[in-house]
């Protein structure tokens, strides 16, 4: 699989959910999770309407970790979902297949999908672990709490996390980008 990045101007991450919208509303929901939760894909995909309908927090079994995590919902987060299942069943996946309710999208075509609306933006490296690191790039941006970001990934040590979110990137970048001999 490609090296991803974060979607670094808030800007474009609300752009990048709009234009998901127009191509089908669960690919928007599908996002709007990852970008607000922090959780892989892997996790996203397995829900069904009834794990996140009127729910303040969501409790899951992380698939690669096995861990149990919950995450509270915020609440631009439940407007969302509350108004996407609506006349949904509650057994019905949150992010159902095409030709069927009876199967979530799969991870690729998902990452298809998150991709092309990358491509769309100008944006390459962009693929459905994008999601996670777009929450850990606006989260440590607006916290600077690293240890709690830590914690919400269950990394185990800083450098991990600040490289894993592109923060050493960006400063790299940032500091070649202004240098100067004048």
């Amino acid at each position: 699989m490609n090296f991803v990045e974060p979607v670094r101007d808030k800007a474009t991450v609300q752009a990048i959910g709009d234009y998901l919208k127009t191509i089908h509303e669960k690919y928007y929901v599908m996002y709007m999770i990852g970008i607000y939760s922090g959780l892989r894909v892997s996790d996203i995909l397995k829900f069904r309407v009834r794990d996140v309908r009127n729910r303040s927090s969501i409790k899951l079994r992380e698939k690669k970790t096995g861990k149990e995590k919950i995450f509270p919902v915020n609440a631009a987060l439940r407007k969302i979902i509350k108004e996407y299942c609506e006349k949904k069943s509650d057994s019905d996946f949150l992010v159902p297949g095409a030709r069927t309710k009876d199967k979530a999208v799969s991870r690729e075509y998902a990452y298809r999908v998150i991709h092309k609306a990358g491509l769309r933006f100008g944006l390459t490296n962009l693929g459905t672990h994008t999601m996670r690191k777009t929450f850990g790039y606006h989260f440590y941006i607006q916290t600077k709490d690293i240890v709690l970001l830590m914690r919400i990934f269950n990394h185990s040590d800083q450098s991990k996390t600040l490289r894993y979110i592109g923060i050493e990137q960006s400063t790299i970048d940032d500091a070649i980008e202004n240098f100067s001999y004048y």
